[in-house]
């Protein structure tokens, strides 16, 4: 026994030596968070008072004071009807339109023509930098040679397209000029998706183009597509210049000649075409949500 030998202890250090144990930080205090709070009051107030103020312009009559006669009386007319139901036609055509040429050239070029990403790019925010006067101007010019193609086929497209009922004109026009609108959220929502996964797993189960694009792709896009159809139809619902200068009378045009006349008019209308756009927006974001609110209803379920 006297060969064993036994392990070396480490030399234990006495507890004077030893280095003093962090304390635990005291719990934080709450901040209150008083600068985000002035902020979302100030934009509050920036955008509120000026529509409570039109608001109160157009119920405040100086002889009866409060009133809504210019609501019930002069506002609801064939006139304006008209000219709302158009505007809420071309909104809607523009987007489908739009919709219908963006999502699968960008598809394709995600997937087979990334090179091509910074062309599509330039042509797409092209609009941002050409005032809709000059666009407009060069359409006119091209729309007055109709009656030297009287003899040519030509002359009935131009004709067809500039009916006063629908005009085409106009839903080609404004389908260009969303084009930012539309390019920039669908790039967003196809660079956050694994978009050439997606597509290989629906033609591996056998699925054709088009059954790709409509039932996986489109779905996974469904807040860049409503995103990019609110702005579009936001867009359409206030132009007035292009419409103006071709001569038709959607509801941004009606409303500034009936401004000319009377003010109080004038200003219901601006309410009634705010109200009408957020009710739209909302409609088409309570449509968009659907699904994932079935969705997240049957996890809770299950």
């Amino acid at each position: 026994m006297a060969g064993m030998t036994t392990a070396a202890q480490p030399p234990v250090a006495p507890p004077s030596d030893r280095a003093p144990e962090p304390r635990p930080a005291p719990p934080a205090r709450g901040r209150r968070p008083y600068g985000r709070l002035a902020v979302l009051l100030l934009a509050f107030l920036y955008f509120a008072l000026p529509v409570a103020a039109s608001l109160w312009f157009t119920v405040d009559d100086p002889v009866k004071g409060f009133s809504l006669d210019v609501y019930t009386g002069h506002l609801v007319s064939g006139d304006m009807l008209g000219s709302l139901l158009l505007s809420v036609e071309l909104g809607l055509a523009t987007v489908a339109l739009g919709l219908l040429l963006v999502v699968p050239a960008m598809v394709v070029v995600h997937l087979r023509l990334p090179r091509l990403r910074p062309l599509v790019e330039i042509l797409c925010m092209t609009p941002l930098v050409v005032p809709p006067i000059a666009l407009v101007a060069g359409v006119n010019t091209v729309l007055s040679w109709a009656p030297d193609l009287a003899r040519t086929p030509f002359y009935q497209t131009l004709m067809v397209i500039q009916d006063e009922n629908f005009p085409l004109v106009l839903v080609l026009l404004y389908t260009v000029m969303s084009l930012p609108f539309l390019y920039r959220s669908l790039d967003a929502g196809l660079r956050a998706v694994d978009l050439k996964t997606l597509v290989e797993a629906s033609r591996s189960l056998g699925a054709g183009r088009l059954t790709t694009l409509g039932r996986v792709v489109v779905p996974n896009l469904r807040p860049a597509v409503v995103s990019g159809a609110v702005l579009s139809l936001a867009m359409v619902l206030g132009e007035y210049t292009v419409a103006s200068v071709l001569g038709y009378r959607p509801f941004a045009v009606w409303m500034v000649e009936v401004g000319n006349e009377e003010a109080e008019l004038a200003g219901a209308a601006a309410m009634l075409s705010l109200f009408l756009t957020w009710g739209l927006l909302l409609l088409l974001t309570f449509l968009a949500g659907g699904r994932t609110r079935r969705t997240r209803r049957q996890r809770t379920t299950s």
